[in-house]
Protein backbone atom coordinates (compact mmCIF):
# COMPACT_ATOMS: atom_id res chain seq x y z
CA UNK A 1 0.00 0.00 0.00
CA UNK A 2 1.28 3.48 -0.89
CA UNK A 3 0.25 5.12 2.36
CA UNK A 4 2.12 8.33 1.53
CA UNK A 5 -0.10 8.74 -1.53
CA UNK A 6 -3.13 7.89 0.61
CA UNK A 7 -2.11 10.60 3.08
CA UNK A 8 -2.08 13.15 0.24
CA UNK A 9 -5.47 11.96 -1.02
CA UNK A 10 -6.97 12.34 2.44
CA UNK A 11 -5.45 15.79 2.98
CA UNK A 12 -6.97 16.94 -0.31
CA UNK A 13 -10.49 16.15 0.93
CA UNK A 14 -11.54 19.13 3.04
CA UNK A 15 -12.93 17.86 6.35
CA UNK A 16 -12.97 20.80 8.74
CA UNK A 17 -15.07 19.83 11.76
CA UNK A 18 -18.70 19.71 10.67
CA UNK A 19 -17.86 18.76 7.08
CA UNK A 20 -16.48 15.23 7.49
CA UNK A 21 -19.06 13.61 5.19
CA UNK A 22 -16.92 13.45 2.02
CA UNK A 23 -13.81 12.03 3.70
CA UNK A 24 -15.95 9.44 5.48
CA UNK A 25 -17.48 8.40 2.15
CA UNK A 26 -14.00 8.11 0.62
CA UNK A 27 -12.64 5.98 3.46
CA UNK A 28 -15.69 3.74 3.52
CA UNK A 29 -15.29 3.09 -0.19
CA UNK A 30 -11.54 2.48 0.03
CA UNK A 31 -11.89 0.04 2.92
CA UNK A 32 -14.68 -1.91 1.25
CA UNK A 33 -12.51 -2.23 -1.87
CA UNK A 34 -9.72 -3.65 0.31
CA UNK A 35 -12.09 -6.35 1.51
CA UNK A 36 -13.18 -4.90 4.84
CA UNK A 37 -16.76 -4.69 5.97
CA UNK A 38 -16.87 -0.93 6.45
CA UNK A 39 -19.97 0.77 7.73
CA UNK A 40 -20.99 4.29 8.63
CA UNK A 41 -22.12 5.25 12.12
CA UNK A 42 -24.50 8.16 11.75
CA UNK A 43 -23.52 11.03 14.05
CA UNK A 44 -25.21 14.20 12.82
CA UNK A 45 -26.61 15.04 9.38
CA UNK A 46 -24.12 13.83 6.78
CA UNK A 47 -21.43 13.36 9.43
CA UNK A 48 -20.63 9.69 10.05
CA UNK A 49 -17.94 7.72 11.82
CA UNK A 50 -16.43 4.86 9.82
CA UNK A 51 -15.96 1.45 11.44
CA UNK A 52 -14.34 -1.39 9.50
CA UNK A 53 -13.67 -5.03 10.37
CA UNK A 54 -12.74 -8.09 8.35
CA UNK A 55 -15.37 -10.71 7.49
CA UNK A 56 -13.27 -13.29 9.34
CA UNK A 57 -13.13 -11.22 12.57
CA UNK A 58 -16.25 -9.07 13.04
CA UNK A 59 -15.38 -8.53 16.73
CA UNK A 60 -11.63 -7.87 16.78
CA UNK A 61 -9.58 -7.80 19.97
CA UNK A 62 -7.71 -4.66 18.85
CA UNK A 63 -9.06 -1.54 17.15
CA UNK A 64 -6.94 1.23 15.63
CA UNK A 65 -8.63 4.61 15.86
CA UNK A 66 -8.13 8.30 15.12
CA UNK A 67 -10.16 11.25 13.80
CA UNK A 68 -11.05 12.45 10.32
CA UNK A 69 -11.81 16.11 11.09
CA UNK A 70 -9.32 18.97 10.97
CA UNK A 71 -9.10 22.52 12.21
CA UNK A 72 -9.49 25.37 9.68
CA UNK A 73 -8.31 26.57 7.27
CA UNK A 74 -8.19 23.94 4.53
CA UNK A 75 -4.67 23.59 3.08
CA UNK A 76 -4.11 21.24 0.13
CA UNK A 77 -1.34 18.67 0.17
CA UNK A 78 2.16 19.05 -1.19
CA UNK A 79 5.25 16.96 -0.66
CA UNK A 80 8.99 16.82 -1.03
CA UNK A 81 11.46 14.01 -0.45
CA UNK A 82 11.07 14.12 3.33
CA UNK A 83 7.62 15.41 4.16
CA UNK A 84 3.93 15.57 3.30
CA UNK A 85 2.45 19.01 3.97
CA UNK A 86 -1.12 20.22 4.30
CA UNK A 87 -3.96 20.46 6.77
CA UNK A 88 -4.36 17.16 8.56
CA UNK A 89 -1.10 15.71 7.30
CA UNK A 90 -0.04 14.92 10.87
CA UNK A 91 -3.33 15.59 12.69
CA UNK A 92 -4.53 13.06 11.80
CA UNK A 93 -4.80 11.95 8.16
CA UNK A 94 -1.27 10.61 7.95
CA UNK A 95 -2.18 8.53 11.00
CA UNK A 96 -5.27 7.17 9.22
CA UNK A 97 -3.09 6.06 6.32
CA UNK A 98 -0.49 4.49 8.62
CA UNK A 99 -3.17 2.62 10.58
CA UNK A 100 -4.75 1.23 7.41
CA UNK A 101 -1.32 0.14 6.15
CA UNK A 102 -0.57 -1.51 9.50
CA UNK A 103 -3.93 -3.29 9.47
CA UNK A 104 -3.14 -4.61 5.98
CA UNK A 105 0.29 -5.85 7.08
CA UNK A 106 -1.21 -7.62 10.09
CA UNK A 107 -3.98 -9.14 8.00
CA UNK A 108 -1.38 -10.83 5.80
CA UNK A 109 -0.02 -12.40 9.01
CA UNK A 110 -3.46 -13.64 10.01
CA UNK A 111 -3.98 -10.89 12.62
CA UNK A 112 -7.19 -8.98 12.02
CA UNK A 113 -7.77 -5.62 13.70
CA UNK A 114 -10.62 -3.15 13.45
CA UNK A 115 -10.43 0.43 12.20
CA UNK A 116 -12.48 3.25 13.75
CA UNK A 117 -12.30 6.74 12.24
CA UNK A 118 -14.23 9.48 14.00
CA UNK A 119 -15.74 12.91 13.42
CA UNK A 120 -15.65 15.89 15.74
CA UNK A 121 -12.48 15.33 17.76
CA UNK A 122 -11.27 18.88 17.21
CA UNK A 123 -14.40 20.37 18.75
CA UNK A 124 -16.38 18.20 21.16
CA UNK A 125 -15.64 14.49 20.50
CA UNK A 126 -19.23 14.03 19.30
CA UNK A 127 -18.19 11.16 17.03
CA UNK A 128 -16.44 9.38 19.88
CA UNK A 129 -19.44 9.83 22.17
CA UNK A 130 -21.67 8.31 19.52
CA UNK A 131 -19.27 5.42 18.90
CA UNK A 132 -19.10 4.70 22.61
CA UNK A 133 -22.75 3.67 22.52
CA UNK A 134 -21.96 1.14 19.75
CA UNK A 135 -18.81 -0.53 21.08
CA UNK A 136 -18.01 -3.92 19.60
CA UNK A 137 -16.35 -5.70 22.52
CA UNK A 138 -12.70 -5.05 21.68
CA UNK A 139 -10.06 -5.42 24.40
CA UNK A 140 -7.56 -2.75 23.28
CA UNK A 141 -7.94 0.62 21.56
CA UNK A 142 -4.82 2.05 19.92
CA UNK A 143 -5.65 5.71 19.40
CA UNK A 144 -3.57 7.81 17.01
CA UNK A 145 -2.45 11.37 17.63
CA UNK A 146 0.84 13.11 16.76
CA UNK A 147 3.24 11.85 19.47
CA UNK A 148 6.33 11.43 17.25
CA UNK A 149 5.81 7.67 17.60
CA UNK A 150 6.26 7.79 21.37
CA UNK A 151 3.69 6.09 23.58
CA UNK A 152 1.87 8.58 25.82
CA UNK A 153 1.85 7.78 29.53
CA UNK A 154 -0.85 10.40 30.13
CA UNK A 155 -2.96 12.95 28.28
CA UNK A 156 -3.93 16.24 29.90
CA UNK A 157 -7.57 17.13 30.33
CA UNK A 158 -9.31 20.27 29.15
CA UNK A 159 -11.72 22.79 30.61
CA UNK A 160 -13.40 25.21 28.23
CA UNK A 161 -14.70 28.36 29.90
CA UNK A 162 -16.86 31.16 28.49
CA UNK A 163 -17.02 34.59 30.10
CA UNK A 164 -19.86 36.98 29.27
CA UNK A 165 -19.69 40.55 30.57
CA UNK A 166 -22.64 42.94 30.31
CA UNK A 167 -22.70 46.74 30.43
CA UNK A 168 -24.77 49.69 29.32
CA UNK A 169 -24.46 51.53 26.00
CA UNK A 170 -23.75 55.24 25.91
CA UNK A 171 -22.09 57.81 23.65
CA UNK A 172 -18.33 57.39 23.96
CA UNK A 173 -17.95 61.15 24.56
CA UNK A 174 -19.80 60.62 27.85
CA UNK A 175 -18.46 57.32 29.23
CA UNK A 176 -19.80 58.18 32.69
CA UNK A 177 -23.32 57.62 31.32
CA UNK A 178 -22.58 54.03 30.30
CA UNK A 179 -20.91 50.93 31.66
CA UNK A 180 -18.28 49.20 29.51
CA UNK A 181 -18.64 45.44 29.24
CA UNK A 182 -15.21 45.36 27.62
CA UNK A 183 -13.61 47.03 30.65
CA UNK A 184 -15.26 44.45 32.89
CA UNK A 185 -14.11 41.59 30.69
CA UNK A 186 -10.53 42.87 30.60
CA UNK A 187 -10.49 43.15 34.39
CA UNK A 188 -11.83 39.62 34.74
CA UNK A 189 -9.25 38.25 32.31
CA UNK A 190 -6.48 40.08 34.15
CA UNK A 191 -7.56 38.37 37.36
CA UNK A 192 -7.55 34.95 35.72
CA UNK A 193 -4.11 35.50 34.21
CA UNK A 194 -2.77 36.38 37.64
CA UNK A 195 -3.93 33.09 39.17
CA UNK A 196 -1.37 30.51 40.19
CA UNK A 197 -2.29 27.35 38.32
CA UNK A 198 -1.89 23.78 39.62
CA UNK A 199 1.11 21.58 38.86
CA UNK A 200 1.60 17.82 39.09
CA UNK A 201 4.90 15.94 39.22
CA UNK A 202 5.43 13.93 36.07
CA UNK A 203 2.58 15.66 34.23
CA UNK A 204 3.51 19.36 34.27
CA UNK A 205 1.46 22.51 34.78
CA UNK A 206 -2.10 23.53 34.11
CA UNK A 207 -2.04 26.09 31.29
CA UNK A 208 -4.46 28.79 30.15
CA UNK A 209 -5.17 30.03 26.64
CA UNK A 210 -7.45 33.01 25.97
CA UNK A 211 -8.51 31.89 22.54
CA UNK A 212 -11.25 34.29 21.51
CA UNK A 213 -12.39 37.77 22.54
CA UNK A 214 -15.33 39.60 20.99
CA UNK A 215 -17.66 42.42 21.92
CA UNK A 216 -18.71 46.01 21.45
CA UNK A 217 -20.73 47.86 18.82
CA UNK A 218 -18.49 50.58 17.41
CA UNK A 219 -15.50 52.70 18.47
CA UNK A 220 -17.81 55.54 19.49
CA UNK A 221 -20.22 53.39 21.55
CA UNK A 222 -19.66 52.20 25.11
CA UNK A 223 -19.84 48.40 24.85
CA UNK A 224 -22.88 46.72 26.37
CA UNK A 225 -21.65 43.14 25.86
CA UNK A 226 -18.30 41.34 25.58
CA UNK A 227 -17.35 37.69 25.57
CA UNK A 228 -14.21 35.57 25.85
CA UNK A 229 -13.56 31.87 25.35
CA UNK A 230 -10.78 30.26 27.35
CA UNK A 231 -9.21 26.81 27.46
CA UNK A 232 -7.40 25.35 30.45
CA UNK A 233 -5.27 22.22 30.04
CA UNK A 234 -5.85 20.16 33.16
CA UNK A 235 -3.41 18.04 35.15
CA UNK A 236 -5.99 16.65 37.56
CA UNK A 237 -9.49 17.23 38.98
CA UNK A 238 -10.98 20.64 38.21
CA UNK A 239 -13.20 21.33 41.25
CA UNK A 240 -10.75 23.62 43.04
CA UNK A 241 -9.76 25.37 39.81
CA UNK A 242 -13.42 26.11 39.02
CA UNK A 243 -13.93 27.63 42.46
CA UNK A 244 -10.87 29.86 42.01
CA UNK A 245 -12.05 30.96 38.55
CA UNK A 246 -15.44 31.96 39.94
CA UNK A 247 -13.77 33.83 42.80
CA UNK A 248 -11.34 35.68 40.49
CA UNK A 249 -14.11 36.77 38.11
CA UNK A 250 -16.61 37.70 40.83
CA UNK A 251 -19.49 39.78 39.51
CA UNK A 252 -17.51 41.16 36.56
CA UNK A 253 -18.86 38.51 34.18
CA UNK A 254 -20.97 35.41 33.92
CA UNK A 255 -18.87 32.22 33.95
CA UNK A 256 -19.99 29.12 32.02
CA UNK A 257 -18.04 25.87 32.07
CA UNK A 258 -19.03 24.59 28.63
CA UNK A 259 -16.82 21.51 28.17
CA UNK A 260 -14.64 19.34 30.37
CA UNK A 261 -12.40 16.42 29.43
CA UNK A 262 -10.52 14.68 32.26
CA UNK A 263 -6.84 13.84 32.50
CA UNK A 264 -6.20 10.22 31.55
CA UNK A 265 -3.27 8.00 32.49
CA UNK A 266 -2.45 5.45 29.85
CA UNK A 267 -0.90 2.04 29.36
CA UNK A 268 2.61 1.78 27.96
CA UNK A 269 4.77 -1.11 26.80
CA UNK A 270 8.26 -1.89 28.03
CA UNK A 271 11.08 -0.69 25.83
CA UNK A 272 9.12 1.90 23.87
CA UNK A 273 9.89 5.64 24.19
CA UNK A 274 7.24 7.62 26.07
CA UNK A 275 5.90 11.16 26.39
CA UNK A 276 3.24 13.22 28.18
CA UNK A 277 0.53 14.52 25.85
CA UNK A 278 -0.33 18.09 26.82
CA UNK A 279 -3.34 17.88 24.52
CA UNK A 280 -6.67 16.07 24.82
CA UNK A 281 -7.95 13.23 22.67
CA UNK A 282 -11.09 11.18 22.02
CA UNK A 283 -9.92 8.54 24.51
CA UNK A 284 -12.01 9.73 27.51
CA UNK A 285 -15.14 9.46 25.35
CA UNK A 286 -14.28 5.91 24.18
CA UNK A 287 -14.33 4.13 27.53
CA UNK A 288 -16.30 1.16 26.12
CA UNK A 289 -13.70 0.41 23.44
CA UNK A 290 -11.13 -1.37 25.58
CA UNK A 291 -7.92 -0.40 27.31
CA UNK A 292 -6.44 2.61 25.48
CA UNK A 293 -2.95 3.32 24.20
CA UNK A 294 -2.01 6.63 22.53
CA UNK A 295 0.68 6.84 19.85
CA UNK A 296 1.15 8.16 16.33
CA UNK A 297 3.51 9.76 13.80
CA UNK A 298 4.01 13.51 13.47
CA UNK A 299 4.70 16.33 15.88
CA UNK A 300 1.94 18.13 17.73
CA UNK A 301 4.15 21.23 17.52
CA UNK A 302 3.32 21.63 13.82
CA UNK A 303 -0.31 20.54 14.04
CA UNK A 304 -2.82 23.41 13.62
CA UNK A 305 -0.14 25.56 11.94
CA UNK A 306 0.14 26.98 8.42
CA UNK A 307 3.10 24.72 7.76
CA UNK A 308 1.65 21.46 9.14
CA UNK A 309 3.54 18.40 7.91
CA UNK A 310 4.41 14.81 8.70
CA UNK A 311 7.79 13.20 8.09
CA UNK A 312 7.58 10.32 5.60
CA UNK A 313 10.13 8.43 7.67
CA UNK A 314 7.83 8.70 10.70
CA UNK A 315 4.88 7.41 8.67
CA UNK A 316 6.92 4.34 7.69
CA UNK A 317 8.05 3.85 11.28
CA UNK A 318 4.47 4.20 12.53
CA UNK A 319 3.27 1.31 10.34
CA UNK A 320 5.92 -0.95 11.88
CA UNK A 321 5.19 0.39 15.37
CA UNK A 322 1.44 -0.18 15.16
CA UNK A 323 2.09 -3.74 13.96
CA UNK A 324 4.59 -4.37 16.77
CA UNK A 325 2.24 -3.07 19.45
CA UNK A 326 -0.65 -5.19 18.15
CA UNK A 327 1.50 -8.33 18.13
CA UNK A 328 2.70 -7.67 21.68
CA UNK A 329 -0.81 -7.05 23.00
CA UNK A 330 -1.99 -10.33 21.50
CA UNK A 331 0.98 -12.39 22.65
Amino acid sequence: MDFVALTCQLVDIESITGNEGPVGDFLCGQLNRLGYEAKKMRVEGERCNVYATTPQQPQPTIVFSTHMDTVPPFIRSSEDGRRVYGRGSCDAKGIIAAQIAAAETLRREGIRVGLLFLVGEERDSLGAKTANQQANGCKFLINGEPTENRVATASKGALRVELTARGRMAHSAYPELGESAIDKLLEALSGLRAMRLPEAEGIGSTTLNIGLIEGGRAPNVIADKARAQLLYRLIGPSDQLKREILQAVGDLAQVDFVLEIPLVRLRTLDGLPTMIAAFTTDIPALSNWGEPLLVGPGSIHVAHTEGEYVEKEQLHAAVDLYCSIARRLLS
